[in-house]
């Protein structure tokens, strides 16, 4: 004997019904997609952004490096002296005021350093010598290549200054402006996508005229911009001379103290 199913009750019939339109039903569909993907899209976007500023931002670092490693190999062409020229501590603070006037859309006199290094040699020796090394720039950031008077005589792994293998040395009776410049990326978007990151631009030029090499930066009242910390600097020679004096030894040729 069949028997009768028991009746749909009518509030699951009308559920049902309800969920078969819904099923049917695409509109806002489209709204749904796209505040499901705006994340992704705006991700990438800020990202895109971000790794463009970080592109502009290094190539205004390079263009700031090459500039000063060109107005420091002209310094002294103004001065009345048509001989020799003699470097002062006016010029060299002309040269970073120049930078810092450069670098103001990025505000590079508070987040970066700039290390600027005469290559000489030591005597009428090919010996590589960092004769003077001045700096400006709040960033705690050193020369990678050593401080003011680091020698070829004393530390024979110092060869020049520049990439391994690829050293730029001072030709004897010379000398090179070297610039190294260390900047502290400022992301648009904090450290969200590219982090702390620092950029770093070197650059060289010999310098342009004939220079008065033995004062190396003299002292003409304005401040100095020596590299802080001062550290006590080693005699580049192999003799204890006296300051001033100047001679003629078998190890270091002719040299002044």
């Amino acid at each position: 004997m069949l028997t009768s199913l028991a009746p749909v009750p009518a509030r699951l019939r009308q559920f049902a019904r309800r969920l078969k339109r819904l099923r049917r039903d695409n509109r806002g569909l489209a709204l749904i997609e796209f505040a499901i993907s705006l994340p992704v899209f705006l991700g990438l976007g800020m990202f895109g952004i971000e790794l463009a500023n970080y592109a502009v931002t290094s190539m205004n670092v390079s263009q700031i490096s090459l500039t000063i490693a060109d107005n420091a190999a002209r310094m002294g062409q103004t001065s009345s002296n048509s001989t020799t020229k003699t470097i002062y501590r006016s010029d060299v603070n002309s040269i970073f005021a120049g930078a810092a006037k450069q670098g103001e859309n990025i505000d590079l006199t508070a987040h970066g350093r700039v290390v600027l290094s005469s290559l000489e040699t030591v005597g009428i020796l090919d010996k590589q010598l960092i004769r003077w090394q001045r700096c400006t720039g709040s960033a705690a950031y050193a020369s990678r290549y050593g401080p003011e008077l680091t020698s070829e005589i004393l530390d024979p792994s110092f060869v020049g200054m520049g990439p391994t293998g690829r050293q730029i040395r001072a030709p004897v009776g010379d000398a090179v402006m070297y610039v190294e410049v260390f900047y502290e990326y400022q992301g648009l978007f904090g450290d969200m996508f590219l982090g702390n990151r620092v950029i770093r631009h070197e650059a060289a030029f010999p310098i342009r005229d004939d220079r008065n090499l033995l004062p190396g930066v003299a002292d003409d009242g304005a401040p100095d911009p020596v590299c802080a910390p001062v550290p006590t600097p080693p005699n580049p020679y192999r003799d204890n001379a006296a300051a001033g004096v100047c001679h003629t030894t078998a190890f270091d040729g002719y040299h002044c103290h």
